[in-house]
């Protein structure tokens, strides 16, 4: 990767706005996004020997063990798309995972983007869905002509399971619990062997999508003048 390479690792919560940002920024860097949920159904279309062994582990509702995990983004990052760096959305989840990438490949930034609970809570569970289009609603910021019922067919609007209130609570504190290791593991890195620590950065990500957008690239783009 040459000097001008751009190496990230985004962090968020569910609802946080990360696949939405994870875009924004490798259009702008010219850099892929990569999550373990692709990584893993790519393994699995392209029935190598490794993505034979997750189809049966994913198909059997067992956990990727964390070594075919780390297996399957070492071969990724290597691809030639990634020559110019990558963006990593949802790996690594613990700090066994960050340790091995550590190992793998300098990084640059974790950007943590933070939302408080229950503005997460506001978001995912004021969702609504059209069954037949998959077009969706929002109760307070895209909110249907009529209450309940989609613009174009008239038809009722659903509530996805995931998106209750109870369910999204729970996902969080799950989140919350796994992550927290993670966050203290960037925000106050130790001296330890392999490559360099990423710079860890908390953006505020409680604003509208260019907000946070303008927060990020203005961070990305300070980098980018530092190593001209």
């Amino acid at each position: 990767m040459g000097v001008g390479s751009m190496r990230l690792i985004l962090l968020g919560c569910p609802g946080a706005g990360k696949g939405t940002q994870a875009k924004l920024i490798g259009e702008r860097y010219h850099i892929p996004p990569i999550s373990t949920g692709d990584i893993l159904r790519n393994a699995i279309q392209q029935a190598t020997e490794l993505g034979k062994r997750v189809k049966t582990i994913v198909e059997s509702g067992r956990l990727v063990p964390d070594d075919i995990v780390i297996d399957l983004v070492e071969d990724r990052i290597r691809q030639p798309d990634c020559k110019n760096g990558f963006l990593l959305d949802g790996f690594p989840r613990t700090v066994a995972q960050a340790e091995a990438l550590q190992r793998l490949t300098p990084l640059d930034y974790v950007i943590d983007i933070d939302v408080p609970e229950e503005e997460v809570v506001k978001r995912l569970s004021g969702r609504r869905i059209h069954p037949g289009s998959g077009r969706i609603y929002h109760i307070h910021y895209n909110p249907p002509r009529t209450a309940g019922q989609d613009d174009i067919t008239g038809e009722v609007l659903i509530q996805r399971p995931d998106d209750s209130e109870e369910t999204v609570r729970k996902r969080l504190t799950v989140y919350q619990t796994q992550t927290h290791p993670l966050r203290e593991y960037y925000a106050h890195p130790v001296e330890r062997g392999g490559t360099r620590h990423p710079q860890y950065v908390k953006i505020d990500g409680t604003g509208s999508v260019d907000e946070i957008k303008n927060k990020i690239f203005t961070l990305l783009d300070k980098r980018k003048e530092t190593i001209k």
